[in-house]
């Protein structure tokens, strides 16, 4: 078959786009937040970390799900033919999926609440709230429910724009109006490739950071949304690769806006979630900013809130070999239960979101290296991936990738086991 033209290519992004608006959530508009108002530029290396990695572990997501026709859960029960491995992994996909879903469901919900109550300051009082919670939830679940995977692709795709025009025009326009915008430009090079973590508390903050970019269930979402998308991997692995780096880096340009907003805004005191921050840059670029980063948080939640189910219902169906037919009701029962958790968790926890969303994060720094090492191994599987699977750069860019996020889990184990005792503890 004829190979596509870059404009035919970058007419068919859509699968790179969803996993861009799945880790853009409020999880990254808090962690980034906090990294910038608490160490300036001086993390901006764990971003472009993660967005490397993020990249390299989606390639080859992208390239499994076109090249096997599966989503990964699917791809793991092919792999291994023992019932008991095949139980063992269910358990252990299912319980890691859900885990981190849940938090991250809840966290999506309380975001898009934060943004719209930073928009409508009039909406943050008595139940409204609440009500706003229940909307969200409800709105997630019939775009779900519709099992129309390219309307949820378009929305998704044109919420993630969205995003970048509001975070980056406050970015730049942060940038332009500090003293020494010169000086920015250096400090922000410096942060890039600096890799230093100024002290010990730090690493919780590069964990969140990392957690909310190199998201496990994108892994799932990604490969089963590209095998749905695309049958020919001749060429539409090329294909995927575009949509991937184009989408993901959008989603790291996005994510290093808002840290340098965070950075050079002046706080007196770093904002507790998103919503705050919106209200924080008022001083310094006008109301105007408030109003803008809310809608960004809004639809950072929105967003999220339906890739999240999702990708846990593709990613349970699969593993249990009940296929990934989004219009049954068995794979629809896992995304139900995935945003009826977070709904009910989000009125349970609303009054401390940051703890809610730094857990998530957090918690996902541990759970990515159970999926990165299963990814691997599937798609060194000739019989899965035939001649598309994984070279020796590929493994060995992997192989860093899972080594890296065990480094960040075995350095931060004080530190999330101290955030998970304070979240329950309130």
């Amino acid at each position: 078959m004829k190979n596509k033209s870059f404009w035919t290519r970058l007419k068919e992004v859509g699968p790179g786009a969803m996993v861009a608006a799945a880790f853009i959530g409020p999880g990254t508009v808090t962690s980034c937040a906090t990294s910038g108002a608490n160490y300036g530029t001086t993390l901006l290396w764990a971003m472009l970390l993660s967005v490397i990695s993020v990249i390299i572990m989606q390639e080859m997501a992208a390239r499994l799900g076109i090249a096997s026709q599966m989503g990964l859960g699917q791809a793991l029960r092919e792999r291994f033919a023992s019932k008991g491995v095949r139980i063992l992994l269910a358990i252990l996909v299912i319980s890691a999926v859900f885990i981190g879903n849940v938090a991250y469901e809840t966290g999506n919900i309380t975001g898009g609440v934060l943004g719209l109550r930073a928009v409508f300051p009039a909406i943050d009082k008595g139940s409204w709230p609440v009500i706003i919670a229940i909307v969200v939830a409800i709105i997630a679940g019939l775009l779900l429910f519709s099992g129309n995977t390219k309307s949820i692709e378009k929305v998704l795709t044109g919420m993630v724009v969205i995003m970048g025009v509001l975070f980056l025009i406050c970015g730049i326009v942060v940038w332009a109006r500090s003293d020494n915008p010169g000086q920015v430009g250096k400090d922000i090079l410096k942060g890039l490739f600096g890799f230093k973590a100024p002290d010990g508390s730090s690493w919780m903050t590069i964990a969140a950071l990392m957690g909310t970019t190199v998201v496990p269930y994108n892994i799932y979402l990604h490969a089963s949304s590209a095998a749905k998308k695309w049958k020919n991997p001749e060429v539409d692995i090329k294909t995927s690769m575009l949509d991937s780096i184009l989408s993901i880096g959008l989603g790291g340009l996005i994510s290093m806006a808002i840290i340098v907003c965070a950075s050079f805004a002046g706080f007196e005191a770093a904002p507790s979630n998103g919503g705050e921050m919106a209200k924080m840059l008022s001083p310094l670029l006008g109301n105007w900013a408030t109003v803008l980063f809310g809608i960004g948080l809004f639809a950072a939640g929105a967003t999220s809130t339906i890739t999240a189910p999702l990708a846990a219902a593709f990613a349970s169906s699969g593993i249990l070999g009940w296929g990934e037919e989004i219009k049954s009701w068995r794979f629809r029962l896992f995304w139900i239960i995935v945003v009826t958790c977070g709904m009910i968790f989000t009125l349970l926890f609303g009054s401390s979101p940051t703890e809610i969303i730094l857990f998530a994060q957090a918690a996902n720094a541990f759970l990515l290296p159970i999926t990165g090492i299963l990814l691997i191994i599937s798609c060194n599987s000739k019989d899965l991936m035939g001649k598309y699977k994984n070279n020796i750069l590929q493994n060995i860019l992997g192989i860093i990738v899972v080594g890296l996020f065990l480094f960040i889990a075995a350095r931060n184990g004080t530190a999330f086991v101290q955030s998970f005792t304070k979240l329950i503890g309130r």
